[in-house]
């Protein structure tokens, strides 16, 4: 990438970060749209899950070869591409009518963004090759991309006060496509011609192995935590999750160098950002289904009231980038782990009704423990790597992330949907005729319609009873998971990175990417040294931490 000027730098970043804001809005805006949902489409408790996973699923399944595939081929026509197939999409989706024809739309959407979100943080990398100020923009980048994921539900709900929920798919075309234009006007080309090509077998193994997963915890409330089926698709996730690291060690180019993970700057970090975003998309799929079934407020005050985790995620992103000059990556990044465990754990033993400024108190401890904890560690991750490979790195973060956000809908929730029904068939509902108790139990929707048709209070304190066990059990299995990770966390992270002057933090050197003529008045750097291999890297990186 040749040299920039500040102020094109700024226009890049912003760019960029426009680009990631749109696709990590997605992620969370549908949330709040889940009850209209429900009561519109007859959707069940699984097929919301469904709704917010094929998403995340589809993007965590393919962004690791989407980011490969940007690498070798250019991040800008990536980013382009990816861009105008996510305004594309979102615009079938606000036309669907059936939850099934939502999820395939969803599925789409998401393979969209797998082709985004990692081209945008290789983009910052080669556009900020000093490690400074590179950790400064992606402190930017994790507070933009954060507050996306945190701002979904208020944006969601001020679009479902004053239209449908097709809205909240139609809002996301306008975002896409002016990020689009300003990546066609300033946005420079980049590449790294040897990249790996596409790893086709690694690309199948790994998608199989999540979706077999995310699919088998989904169902599991059905067909039983213990049947056959559940058992048989734990099993094949094993299978196939060991076919995709014999695949990878056997290939000349792999999709990822499995290598990179003896690394505790890259595998540690990696795994604090799966915990971080397993909590945050586990914690938003069930608490805009508390304050509307629950709590009865409408869509915009839900959105309203969930706006504390977003401003905490940009001040402890922000914030946390600065912290780890002064105390190291392990102390910020675990205790962030802590904070969310806490703050899981506080939301466990609070009351059904427990007053909204204790809520906010939780919400704050949420939002500080996520931005602690996913800035710095994404900053680890990409000092691992040189610029070439940026686009591999990036997607391996984004990949957690979306993997982590994944497997908390998916496991938070089906922890919900069991206790739920268990909890619900142990009530007065087991007296109402067989179609009505399991489609009770099914939907929480539909249990708050029965209640309210028939008009007894004792069906009604039913559900609260059984939503809010349920709820309770599933704050406190992310609460252990985020403090076994901060346990985690703090015996693997480095401490700190020492800092060289105009060096990036791994093996100085490395400018493997080629540079097109889209910079208008810049000239191309000098032809250096190939960049060297990743395990090299790895290697090198390992003997600098503290």
């Amino acid at each position: 990438m040749p040299a920039l000027t500040p102020r094109r730098r700024l226009l890049v970043l912003a760019t960029v970060c426009l680009a990631a804001f749109a696709i990590n809005l997605d992620t969370t805006i549908v949330n709040v749209a889940l009850p209209d949902l429900s009561r519109q489409l007859d959707a069940t408790t699984r097929d919301l899950q469904w709704v917010v996973d094929g998403y995340n699923l589809a993007f965590a399944a393919l962004v690791l070869s989407a980011g490969s595939l940007g690498d070798r081929f250019g991040r800008r026509p990536a980013l382009l591409l990816g861009l105008a197939g996510f305004a594309a999409t979102s615009t079938v989706g606000s036309a669907v009518g059936s939850p099934g024809a939502l999820v395939a739309v969803r599925f789409a959407m998401g393979a969209c963004a797998a082709l985004i979100f990692p081209t945008t943080l290789s983009i910052i990398t080669n556009t900020f090759p000093d490690r400074r100020s590179r950790a400064k923009a992606v402190g930017v980048w994790g507070a933009v991309t954060g507050l996306g994921v945190a701002v979904g539900p208020v944006v969601g709900g001020v679009l479902l006060a004053h239209f449908g929920w097709p809205s909240v798919f139609l809002a996301l075309v306008p975002v896409a496509l002016l990020a689009l234009v300003a990546t066609w006007l300033w946005v420079p080309e980049s590449s790294n011609p040897g990249s790996a090509r596409l790893d086709l077998p690694g690309l199948a193994a790994s998608s199989a192995a999540i979706g077999v997963l995310v699919y088998t915890i989904i169902e599991a409330p059905e067909r039983g935590w213990g049947a056959p089926a559940t058992l048989a698709g734990f099993a094949a996730t094993a299978v196939l999750t060991a076919a995709f690291v014999r695949i990878e060690r056997g290939r000349a180019h792999p999709m990822i160098d499995l290598s990179l993970f003896r690394t505790p700057a890259f595998s540690a970090a990696s795994g604090s950002v799966t915990l971080a975003f397993f909590a945050l998309f586990g914690f938003i799929f069930l608490v805009t289904q508390y304050f509307q079934f629950i709590r009865g407020y409408g869509t915009l005050s839900t959105g309203v009231r969930i706006l504390p985790v977003a401003l905490t995620i940009a001040v402890g992103s922000l914030g946390g980038v600065a912290l780890v000059a002064r105390l190291g990556t392990r102390a910020v990044v675990t205790t962030g782990l802590v904070l969310l465990g806490v703050s899981f754990a506080w939301i466990a033993a609070s009351p059904a009704f427990v007053s909204y400024e204790r809520i906010v108190g939780q919400m704050v401890l949420i939002g500080l423990g996520l931005g602690l904890t996913t800035a710095p560690a994404t900053e680890s991750i990409l000092s691992v790597l040189p610029p070439a490979k940026a686009g591999v790195g990036s997607a391996v973060n984004d990949a957690t992330r979306e993997a982590g956000g994944t497997l908390g809908v998916a496991v938070l929730g089906s922890v919900f949907t069991s206790l739920y029904a268990s909890r619900l068939a142990d009530t007065a509902f087991s007296g109402l005729p067989s179609r009505t108790a399991t489609a009770a139990e099914d939907s929480v929707a539909s249990a708050l319609g029965t209640a309210s048709g028939l008009g007894r209070a004792d069906l009604l304190t039913a559900v609260q009873t059984s939503f809010m066990d349920a709820f309770h059990l599933a704050c406190l299995v992310a609460a252990a998971i985020c403090l076994v990770g901060a346990v985690g966390a703090g015996l693997a992270l480095p401490g700190r990175f020492p800092l060289r002057p105009g060096g990036h933090g791994t093996a100085e050197g490395d400018h493997g990417d080629r540079t097109g003529p889209t910079d208008r008045g810049a000239t191309a750097p000098a032809r250096t040294a190939p960049a060297a291999p990743p395990h090299r890297t790895a290697v090198r990186a390992r003997g600098r931490t503290a």
